[in-house]
């Protein structure tokens, strides 16, 4: 059994169980556990930090790690196009025989961020610090030594080739999605960048101690995402006319803005050293990568993913071709392009 029998028992005591969001895989249970004396790259020490994390399956099957992307949480992965093609029964994540667990990152969702208290004091985290804080959860907090699993999406790739990198020997296998293991550049960090400044720019945000929301907030949000998201043939088949944009944008203005500007800023900041590339000869789990041909934020026709996944000793890349069902960066978030592919994958593992 890959989980000590104490864990599983403050497990049983964490958990309150949460109602089922898909008839066909176990009901989603969420939880919460305190890292003590966490130490963040910049050297500040938090005495407890709250990591929360949903789970589904039980605790004696086999351990996989699923990593949500920027500004999402572990419930923004239990939706009918990802965990609905991956958890059920008979399908490639089969929950009756995996133990899904799914962490809300630093700085999201249940686990601690500015918006907690600290506002423009909260420690100035960043992706190195984010997956130690999942490794912590998953060996002190869970007791699981290995995991036979990562797999993550957008900002949860980049952390997958991160669990690859600075800990290679826990788990059999990472897949990481729409992520490149290259460092953050090029129109990518220009555009996170844009994004951060607009909001930190706005007189009201003051420095992060702000009385009311920043304006900008919403507004950056949503050019940020239809800028670096959606996919170019997509939004052409959705948007053929002014009309038809204009509907499409008013409704996105319309949505309600993020929640809090600090944690906003942080969320999208904690990127801004990303770079694996000099230490992807550490990994040694077996890696499937997958990418869109038309990821706005990772486009192929660079070559850095190819050269790179020339360093990566078993690594093997999917990418998904562009059409107009495809959604730019956020192709991925729909398991259906490429389920079947992992399922082949996770055969062939040891």
């Amino acid at each position: 059994m890959r989980l000590t029998r104490r864990a599983a028992f403050m497990i049983g005591l964490a958990m309150a169980a949460t109602p089922a969001l898909a008839a066909d895989y176990p009901a989603p249970r969420d939880a919460s556990w305190v890292a003590r004396d966490f130490r963040f790259h910049t050297g500040e020490v938090m005495p407890e930090l709250r990591i929360g994390y949903t789970t589904v399956g039980d605790p004696g099957g086999i351990p996989v790690l699923v990593l949500h992307g920027t500004a999402g949480s572990a419930r923004s992965m239990l939706t009918p196009a990802f965990a609905g093609q991956l958890f059920g029964e008979g399908q490639p994540l089969d929950a009756r025989r995996h133990f899904i667990i799914i962490p809300d990152a630093i700085g999201t969702g249940r686990t601690a961020k500015p918006s907690d208290g600290l506002r423009g004091n909260f420690p100035r985290y960043n992706y190195d610090d984010m997956v130690l804080a999942q490794h912590r959860l998953v060996t002190e907090g869970l007791g699981i030594r290995r995991l036979r699993l990562v797999i993550g999406n957008s900002m949860g790739g980049m952390h997958a080739w991160l669990w690859g990198t600075n800990f290679p020997d826990s788990m059999d296998a990472i897949v990481p999605m729409a992520a490149q293991p290259t460092e953050m550049s090029a129109r990518n960090w220009m555009m996170r960048r844009l994004l951060i400044e607009t909001v930190r720019r706005d007189p009201a945000y003051n420095n992060g101690f702000y009385t009311q929301q920043p304006a900008s907030l919403g507004l950056a949000n949503v050019v940020y995402a239809t800028g670096t998201n959606g996919g170019t043939l997509n939004l052409a088949a959705i948007a053929p006319t002014r009309e038809a944009a204009d509907r499409i944008i008013d409704q996105r203005l319309a949505a309600p803005p993020p929640a809090d500007a600090n944690d906003f800023i942080w969320q999208w900041d904690s990127s801004r050293d990303y770079n694996p590339a000099p230490r992807l000869d550490r990994i040694k789990a077996r890696v499937l990568a997958i990418n869109a041909a038309d990821d706005e934020r990772n486009p192929p026709e660079t070559g850095l993913m190819q050269a790179a996944m020339r360093r990566v000793a078993n690594g093997q890349l999917l990418l998904i071709p562009a059409s107009a069902e495809t959604l730019g960066h956020g192709t991925t978030g729909n398991a259906r392009f490429w389920a079947e592919d992992l399922r082949r994958f996770m055969a062939t593992l040891p």
